[in-house]
């Protein structure tokens, strides 16, 4: 019997990034790269930013590979530095989520916390509060996929 083979973080990173293209504008051209089926882009290259407030604490930057945040299904680089905690928050949109490195401790309201290591695939649902904490000494950098225009908020729910 063998084993099965599974993908190395580093292939996931390859294949996120094969379909991805890092831009906020919808220029012509940006419309034209929107509508081909493979993008490529190299990790290196990617613009990252400070994450916008409310989620806009020491460490922590977004980067965008499809889509517009301000629009309905964009895909977006979250990363946080080691030792650093996102406060709780929550979305309007459901994220779809893959660790690509790190390790990364996740808490939904009422829930257990979750171990994400990379290559683990979390889904978060809509408007359900939750906190991140980065653990251990390597970069967290999580792929979402949000379905609806990308929004945090702080406040109780």
């Amino acid at each position: 019997m063998t084993t099965p083979s599974y993908p190395s973080t580093r292939h996931i990173l390859c294949l996120l990034l094969m379909f991805s293209v890092a831009t906020f504008g919808m220029t012509q051209s940006a419309h034209d790269e929107m509508s081909k089926a493979v993008k490529a882009n190299n990790f290196s290259d990617l613009e990252w930013m400070p994450c916008p407030p409310p989620l806009d604490f020491e460490g922590c930057h977004i980067a965008v590979l499809h889509g517009n945040p301000a629009e309905a299904n964009s895909d977006l680089l979250f990363r946080m530095q080691p030792g650093t905690t996102a406060p709780e928050h929550w979305h309007t949109s459901a994220e779809r989520m893959v660790l690509i490195s790190g390790e990364l401790h996740v808490t939904y309201t009422g829930e257990e916390t979750q171990v994400m290591k990379a290559g683990t695939y979390a889904y978060g649902p809509s408007e359900k509060p939750h906190t991140a904490v980065c653990v251990g000494e390597d970069t967290c950098v999580l792929f979402i996929a949000f379905e609806k225009p990308v929004d945090s908020f702080v406040d109780d729910h």
